[in-house]
């Protein structure tokens, strides 16, 4: 099979610069890269995932697979584009710190500062994402080194819901619970945070791995 091209996406209020880092580190193992742009405010995640169709129409040939990274919101993106445009040969798939079921950050966020979120938050972080297709081999990278600017929510909801440990660990946006998808082919935990897993060299190379191999390294 000839070598995937591997489509990184940016997550919430960032844009493709944000994940060159990781673009680099793949193709120095050879695996050919794009940066997927999005407006992820003022555009809800159909019309992005729609963009991202209507650019490989132009720009890739449908029989050449594809590797799908997205973090944060961008790993909602690609849920969405692989439940409404399947006539793509998707080879693999991993998420970095993308909140698979819903973003209590996200909610407090669009009851108190909606400005923050905007059009991210229906059909996306708020939990309503399409199932993920069940011939997708997806991996899950998360982290738990809680520091960021989700930080007062997530404490706020901690002590309001009395939390115990293990379901308070979070990345400083997004709790562990939130990142688990019961159809992910692995899922990993790092001491990493949610900013952190754009440029951490352990979770470079484990995306690396799971595009490459299907799992991780554990």
């Amino acid at each position: 099979m000839n070598t995937p091209l591997t489509i990184l996406i940016h997550g919430l209020h960032l844009n493709p610069w944000y994940m060159k880092p990781l673009a680099k580190k793949l193709e120095k193992h050879g695996l050919p890269t794009f940066c997927y742009g999005y407006k992820s405010l003022s555009q809800p995640i159909a019309v992005n995932s729609q963009r991202l169709h209507e650019y490989l129409l132009a720009n890739h040939n449908p029989a050449q697979p594809i590797n799908l990274v997205g973090h944060s919101l961008g790993g909602l993106v690609i849920r969405h584009f692989l439940a409404h445009y399947p006539m793509w040969q998707v080879h693999r798939c991993v998420t970095l710190g993308t909140p698979h079921r819903g973003s209590q950050t996200a909610h407090y966020a669009h009851r108190y500062l909606s400005p923050l979120i905007n059009q991210s938050f229906l059909g996306a972080l708020d939990g309503s994402c399409p199932p993920l297709r069940e011939d997708v081999s997806l991996g899950i990278i998360a982290g738990n080194r809680p520091i960021g600017l989700g930080l007062p929510f997530l404490t706020l909801h901690s002590h309001r819901h009395k939390l115990d440990t293990d379901a308070r660990q979070h990345d400083g946006a997004v709790y562990l619970s939130e990142t688990l998808l019961p159809e992910a082919k692995d899922y990993l935990i790092l001491p990493v945070s949610h900013t952190g897993l754009l440029i951490d060299q352990t979770v470079a190379a484990q995306t690396l791995h799971f595009l490459q191999h299907g799992c991780f390294l554990h």
